[in-house]
């Protein structure tokens, strides 16, 4: 089993800043895909940024430019800093992964963290 762990969220004014991290551990024998998804009050869940094993990035529109992703391969972690914080920004944020559990089987599943909420006040 793997569990992602999610930490950094908080209430922060408009035009702040605040950098999530997110840390998997259990089973893993590579993890691929890394990425960080919000969900607003009323909204369905949406990508905000995901990385690959080989660092290739990609962004929502909404948040290119002011957000960035990175991970950290060896510690299985993946951090979103996140720059010039706008109201519409509030939302649960998630992380996500997938997730190669053996070297014996190809099998790549699907991890969610719990949520970290982010809160930007105007």
């Amino acid at each position: 089993q793997v569990q992602l762990v999610e930490s950094g969220g908080g209430l922060v004014q408009a035009g702040g800043s605040l950098r999530l991290s997110c840390a998997a551990s259990g089973n893993i024998f590579r993890a691929n895909v890394m990425g960080w998804y919000r969900q607003a009050p009323g909204k369905q869940r949406e990508l905000v940024a995901r990385i690959t094993s080989g660092g290739s990035t990609n962004y929502a529109d909404s948040v290119e430019g002011r957000f960035t992703i990175s991970r950290d391969n060896a510690k299985n972690t993946v951090l979103l800093q996140m720059i010039d914080l706008k109201v519409e920004d509030t939302a649960v944020y998630y992380c996500n992964a997938a997730i190669r559990g053996s070297m014996w089987s190809p099998t790549v599943l699907d991890y969610w963290g719990q949520g970290t909420q982010v809160t930007v006040s105007s």
